[in-house]
């Protein structure tokens, strides 16, 4: 009697056994549904999606005949994620030429993001961000700003070039007045309390009491990494309360092409986020 193949129905699957059976090669058309213009060469772009967000987890972004870019996800809530991406390639200026309803392609998510949940719940938080480095903490910085009883005490300090460069103008007024939020420019005049200095300048003006229940997330271009690091060290903050990002390596996203891997270590696949104690190898 030979043996019947039995069909394949994949609502039989479980959510586990979907995810391993999903292609992170290719890339699904959505929606763009809004843009918001923060800055000339810094668009938020929100989209519908089918799948959940992270906490600094990140999607690649295609268009045909353009190519492909890995992007963090600056927030996110139920069925939606929002992008800040920067115009600095043919990638990403192929995609300032899009208007909202138009269509873009993404595969993910990707990446390990922060334990906002799992770790920092609970505890005292110091968010440190420069640049476009304040989008993938933004939604950090908001889970704790909609669920204020889920942490401690928060600090955040966020970095800029100029007030033309400010990122989330609106979002940091409320983080004002949420937590102990401070706002540099690198140069020119503030107008609305920013100080002018390095985020670096500040990190002094933070309490370093219970070390081992303050965690610390430093997001920035690589120098401001290293230099804000070495100084939450010397002021007492432990290696293995600080978490960094490497994602500026990143390619393909499944660790094929090589791009982001140092060492035994893909940034792509075991990162973006990392505990500094644990990265500290990683010479970018």
């Amino acid at each position: 009697m030979p043996e019947v193949a039995q069909s394949f129905n994949p609502s039989d699957l479980s959510v586990g056994e979907l995810e391993a059976l999903q292609n992170h090669y290719l890339p699904k058309p959505y929606r763009i549904e809004r843009i918001v213009k923060h800055t000339a060469d810094e668009w938020a772009f929100m989209v519908p999606v089918d799948f959940e967000g992270g906490f600094d987890k990140f999607v690649e972004v295609s268009l045909p005949m353009a190519g492909e870019c890995p992007i963090s996800i600056s927030d996110f809530g139920e069925g939606w994620i929002e992008l800040v991406i920067r115009r600095v390639g043919k990638v990403t200026s192929e995609l300032f030429k899009l208007k909202e309803g138009d269509t873009l392609y993404l595969r993910g998510p990707m990446g390990n993001g922060y334990p906002v949940k799992e770790v920092f719940s609970g505890n005292n938080l110091t968010v440190i961000a420069g640049g476009t480095g304040v989008a993938p903490a933004r939604s950090v910085i908001n889970y704790f700003m909609r669920n204020r009883d889920q942490i401690n005490h928060m600090d955040v300090i966020v970095g800029f070039r100029s007030r033309d460069h400010i990122l989330f103008s609106d979002d940091i007024e409320v983080w004002k007045e949420k937590f102990n939020t401070t706002v540099t420019l690198d140069q020119g005049d503030p107008e609305k309390g920013e100080n002018v200095g390095l985020v670096t300048a500040y990190l002094s003006d933070l309490d370093y009491n219970e070390p081992e229940h303050h965690h610390y997330v430093v997001v920035g271009p690589p120098m401001m990494i290293k230099f804000t690091v070495k100084g939450l060290l010397e002021n007492g903050a432990r290696e293995d309360r600080i978490w960094v990002s490497h994602e500026r390596r990143m390619a393909c996203a499944v660790g094929k092409c090589g791009h982001c891997r140092v060492g035994n270590t893909y940034i792509c696949l075991d990162g973006p986020v990392f505990r500094y104690d644990q990265s500290k190898h990683l010479i970018d």
